[in-house]
């Protein structure tokens, strides 16, 4: 049998060296290319690490509770929330257990201070309202101190939290998006720190660094670390009460408050977020479904019969949320017209 020289096994191996680093930087370059967005960063910034090559198998990531996050939204006891929750959960539990979830449980935290009539259909936590006249006629202010008393009260078994809200729809299994250090968020295009550095410099000082260490989002969708949410919250609720207090800040930030209060209080503990493209998608103004996790059913749709946006105007065909304030939607909904975004089709 012929024996292979020692020169020609030291060329085979180094040969199989290169052509190992050329397939990681090719796989790398892929990813780098993805939906990911590095923290506080623009989309040509994206950050993608090569310890996220290498993935753990669905069936073990399933039986890993160290990367399940809990679910949780907060809710009042309106009908026009109830009926929203009622079909988020629904289609949680569509897609819990699918390849490649990794949701864990679902508390719906309820500030009303008192259970309603749908305790036994939906997980539920009640927690308290802010005192009468607290909230200061801006009832969102509860979000915050919700999850503040829940955090303190419930024994949570997942070590990362989604905060989620009423009207968003999972279309896709959600995985866990964030890292040990680093929580998972959307970027709204209407939080723009930067261009009110004026108002946030009273809650933000500049010894905590520049505006831009303030990240473009709301408190949701974001999955986040459990014990980071623990050191948050209770600034968030804080900073936003301090916020809507400030008649200038109040002024500049109208109902997108809070979500500005979340921001704030993330950058102020050092919290930078990896902005998530594929997130969520917000109908009519997003049209294609792509590979988005979410659907925001936020803004309202209508249409002409020619499939034409009239938005500001009621259309002649409309969905929208706020037509349903005392009640659920009647089932069989009437489809939209043809030439209507896939989005909106999807949603109805």
């Amino acid at each position: 049998m012929t024996r292979i020289k020692f020169p020609v096994l030291v060329f085979l191996a180094l040969a199989a060296m290169v052509a190992t680093y050329n397939t990681i930087t090719m796989i790398n370059s892929y990813h780098n290319r993805s939906g990911h967005v590095g923290p506080g960063a623009g989309e040509d910034d994206n950050k993608f690490s090569f310890e996220s090559l290498i993935k753990p198998s669905e069936e073990t990531k399933r039986s890993s509770p160290t990367r399940l996050f809990h679910v949780a939204v907060t809710a009042n006891d309106f009908p026009y929330n109830r009926w929203q929750c009622q079909i988020m959960y629904y289609w949680y539990k569509k897609f819990k257990d699918a390849p490649g979830s990794e949701m864990g449980g679902f508390t719906r935290v309820l500030h009303s201070g008192k259970p309603d009539n749908f305790m036994e259909e939906i997980p539920t936590v009640v927690v308290d309202p802010l005192p009468d006249g607290e909230d200061r006629g801006y009832i969102v202010l509860n979000r915050p101190w919700a999850f503040v008393q829940w955090l303190r009260k419930t024994d949570i078994p997942e070590d990362y939290i989604l905060m989620a809200e009423p009207d968003h729809i999972f279309i896709r299994p959600l995985p866990n998006l964030a890292t040990e250090d680093i929580p998972a968020a959307f970027k709204f295009f209407y939080i723009v720190p930067t261009k009110n550095e004026k108002v946030l410099r009273k809650f933000f000082p500049k010894e905590k660094g520049p505006i831009s260490n303030i990240d473009p989002i709301g408190n949701s969708p974001v999955i986040i670390k459990k014990s980071q949410l623990e050191k948050v919250a209770p600034t968030w609720s804080d900073v936003s009460i301090k916020m809507k207090d400030d008649p200038e800040t109040d002024k500049a930030f109208g109902w997108v408050l809070e979500m500005y209060g979340y921001a704030t209080a993330a950058a102020l503990h050092g919290i930078r977020h990896t902005l998530v493209k594929d997130f969520m998608l917000q109908p009519p103004w997003d049209t294609d479904r792509g590979n988005n996790y979410i659907i925001h059913y936020t803004y309202g749709c209508d249409y002409s019969m020619k499939g034409q946006l009239t938005y500001g105007t009621i259309g002649e065909w409309r969905f929208d949320k706020r037509s349903y304030s005392t009640g659920a939607p009647p089932k069989n909904l009437t489809l939209p017209p043809p030439g209507v975004p896939e989005t909106v089709v999807n949603l109805t």
